[in-house]
């Protein structure tokens, strides 16, 4: 026969994040479980993943992040990998279109995108975007 064991005594009362007031009372918590030296797979781990969750999730509807322009998002990615100038021209096709395309004069063409997404590993979505 399988029996199912409760907790004796939750860490604490977790409850949906609504409110700014539940929001920044989830984060302070979150904060003061992180100082602490939690192991894995114990109530505290739990209780931080789960307000992890909720406030990631207050954060998505209350406060999302726009998706970046293509550009910035090629520059951020040049400079995250170190991939060099002369890898960027290849992939663009010459040094004036790769001038053209960084200072937004010219548009990405599909193979361009395709390659910058091979190549690069920035999703297609951010480079087909409007800029």
């Amino acid at each position: 026969m399988n029996t199912i064991k409760l907790m004796q005594k939750p860490l604490c009362m977790i409850k949906p994040v609504k409110t700014k007031k539940d929001y920044e009372a989830a984060l302070r918590r979150c904060y003061d479980l992180m100082q602490k030296n939690i192991k894995p797979n114990t109530p505290g781990a739990d209780e931080l993943e789960i307000l992890s969750i909720l406030v990631e999730n207050y954060e998505q509807k209350h406060y999302p992040v726009p998706p970046p322009n293509p550009l910035e998002a090629i520059k951020f990615r040049l400079e995250q990998t170190g991939v060099d100038e002369k890898e960027l021209i290849r992939l663009l096709g010459g040094r004036s279109r790769k001038s053209e395309i960084l200072s937004g004069k010219r548009k990405l063409s599909l193979s361009m995108i395709r390659e910058l997404h091979d190549k690069l590993k920035i999703p297609a979505e951010t480079l087909i975007a409007e800029y």
